[in-house]
C-alpha cells in the first residue's frame, strides 16, 4: 500500500509539473508574440463602455473607446481604434525592453471636428514601489481627415508601458492606428532639446487631481504647476528661441483654463480687476509669437500671478526683453519663473494677502531663472559652469527698482525660499557649480 501510495505521489507531482511546463510556455510564447506597430486588426470591441481587448502587442483596456471598421474609421487596413470624450487607450502589458521612440498614426473620424490628446508612460520600478503615469511630449491636435504621425521620444531603459488620452473636442471623435515603438536608443539625449521641463520638474510636479497643490500642466507653449489653493502657478517653465518669435500680434484674451480639472475654480478674466495688480504672465506674451495660437495660450489665467504694476511693467518687462534680446544673436534660452510667499503691495497701496473675494493668493515675492546657451543640440550635456545662468528674486512691490540686476542671487537661495530642486537634470556636479554663483553680467 505504501509503494502504491508513494508511485500516486509521483504521479501527481509529475503532472503538475507538466502542467506548469506548459503554462510558461504558452506565457513564453504569449510574450514572445508581441509584436508592433500595433495595428488593432487582430481584436474587436463593437462599443464605447471600458472593457480589454487582446491585440497584438498584449492586451489593452480601451475606455469610451472601441475598435471601428467603418467607412468613416481612418485607417491602414481594416481596423483603428476610435476614441471620443476624455476616453483612453491603455496598454496593460510591460515592455521589458524599455522603449526609445513612439510613433502614432492619427486623424479625425469621419468629419468630426479636431480634438486633441496625449501620450503617457508608465515605467515599472519595483525598487522603490513607485509606479506613476507621466505625459511625454506635447498634446497632440488631431485636425486631419487623412492619418498623419505624431513622433514621442521616450528613450528609457526601464520596462514601460503606454496609454493614450484625449484630452479635448469633446463628442468629437479621432482614430489612432499603428501604434510603433523603437528599442532604447542610448545615443538620444534623455532630456530632448527644447522640452520645456528639459532641465528637470522643481516640484516633480504630477498631472493627478489629488496633487491640487502642485498640478501639472504641460502645454505646447509651456508647462507648469498650478496651485488650486493659491489659484496661481508655483512655477512655469519654457524654452525660448527665434522659433518662438514671429509676426502674431498681442492677442490680450485673458480667459479662465479650460483645462483645469472639473470642479476647481477657474480664475477669469474680471478676476484682478480693481485689486491693484497686474494680470502678470509668467510666460511672457512677447516670447511666443510666432503664431496667433502661441501668443493666445500665454493669456490663460493659469499662467498669470497677481504682480504689482511697477514689478511687472517695468523691472520685469526690462528683464525679459533683456533675455529675448540673446535669441537674435544666435542664443537660445530655457527660463523658469515662480513666487512664492504671501502679501505684495500693489497700486492700491497697504499690503494685499488675497484679491477675488480671497479665492487668489498674492505672492510676496516674484523669481525667475534663465539658462542661456548657444544655439545647439544635446542641450542638457553642453550646460557646464561657465554657463551664464541668471537667477532673480524681486518683492512684489509697487515701489520696486526698475532695474533687475539690484536683485541678482544665486539659484540656491531662491530653492533654499521655495523648497524647489531647479535644474535637476543636470549633473550634480554642475549643479553644485552654477547654482552657488551669482550673476555679475551686463544687464543690457
Amino acid at each position: 500500500m505504501l509503494q502504491l501510495y508513494m508511485r500516486g505521489r509521483r504521479a501527481f507531482a509529475l503532472l503538475l509539473f507538466l502542467i506548469w511546463s506548459a503554462s510558461a510556455t504558452l506565457l513564453a510564447g504569449a510574450a514572445a508574440a508581441q509584436t508592433f506597430p500595433e495595428t488593432f486588426e487582430s481584436g474587436s470591441k463593437g462599443g464605447y463602455a471600458t472593457g480589454s481587448v487582446e491585440l497584438g502587442s498584449g492586451t489593452w483596456t480601451l475606455d469610451d473607446a472601441l475598435i471601428g471598421s467603418t467607412d468613416s474609421d481612418k485607417k491602414e487596413g481594416e481596423k483603428s481604434a476610435r476614441i471620443r470624450n476624455t476616453g483612453k487607450l491603455t496598454m496593460n502589458t510591460f515592455l521589458e525592453g524599455g522603449a526609445g521612440t513612439v510613433t502614432v498614426r492619427h486623424a479625425i473620424y469621419g468629419n468630426d471636428a479636431g480634438s486633441g490628446w496625449e501620450l503617457w508612460a508608465m515605467a515599472n520600478n519595483s525598487a522603490c514601489g513607485c509606479e506613476k503615469w507621466t505625459k511625454v511630449g506635447a498634446t497632440v491636435i488631431s485636425s486631419s481627415s487623412t492619418l498623419e504621425t505624431a513622433t514621442f521620444t521616450v528613450n528609457t531603459t526601464a520596462p514601460v508601458r503606454f496609454e493614450l488620452r484625449k484630452v479635448s473636442g469633446g463628442t468629437a471623435r479621432i482614430n489612432i492606428d499603428d501604434f510603433a515603438v523603437s528599442g532604447y536608443d542610448p545615443t538620444v539625449p534623455q532630456h530632448p532639446d527644447n522640452d520645456h521641463l528639459a532641465l528637470g520638474n522643481p516640484s516633480n510636479a504630477v498631472t493627478d487631481v489629488n496633487s491640487p497643490n502642485n498640478y501639472l500642466m504641460r502645454k505646447p507653449q509651456y508647462a507648469l504647476s498650478y496651485s488650486r489653493e493659491r489659484a496661481t502657478p508655483n512655477w512655469v517653465s519654457w524654452h525660448l528661441d527665434a522659433g518662438d518669435r514671429g509676426s502674431a500680434s498681442r492677442q490680450d484674451d485673458f480667459r479662465e483654463d479650460p483645462t483645469l480639472p472639473a470642479g476647481w475654480y477657474r480664475v477669469n478674466e474680471n478676476s484682478y480687476r480693481g485689486s491693484g495688480f497686474d494680470r502678470g504672465h509668467n510666460t511672457p506674451s512677447a516670447d511666443r509669437t510666432a503664431t496667433v495660437a502661441d501668443n493666445s495660450a500665454t493669456f490663460l489665467m493659469t499662467n498669470m500671478i497677481p504682480q504689482a504694476p511697477q514689478n511687472n511693467q517695468q523691472t520685469w518687462n526690462n528683464f525679459e526683453q533683456y533675455t529675448r534680446s540673446f535669441i537674435n544673436s544666435g542664443y537660445e534660452v530655457y527660463l523658469i519663473m515662480g513666487n512664492y510667499g504671501v502679501g505684495g503691495t500693489g497700486s492700491n497701496g497697504g499690503t494685499t494677502s488675497t484679491i477675488d473675494q480671497g479665492r487668489v493668493t498674492v505672492p510676496n515675492r516674484v523669481w525667475k531663472v534663465a539658462v542661456i546657451l548657444p544655439v545647439g543640440d544635446n542641450d542638457v550635456s553642453r550646460i557646464s559652469a561657465e554657463t551664464r545662468i541668471i537667477a532673480i528674486d524681486t518683492p512684489n512691490s509697487n515701489s520696486i527698482n526698475s532695474g533687475w540686476g539690484a536683485y541678482r542671487v544665486s539659484v540656491d537661495e531662491i530653492e533654499e525660499a521655495t523648497g524647489l530642486d531647479l535644474l535637476s537634470n543636470l549633473p550634480e556636479s554642475v549643479q553644485a557649480v552654477v547654482e552657488a554663483k551669482v550673476d555679475n553680467g551686463p544687464t543690457n
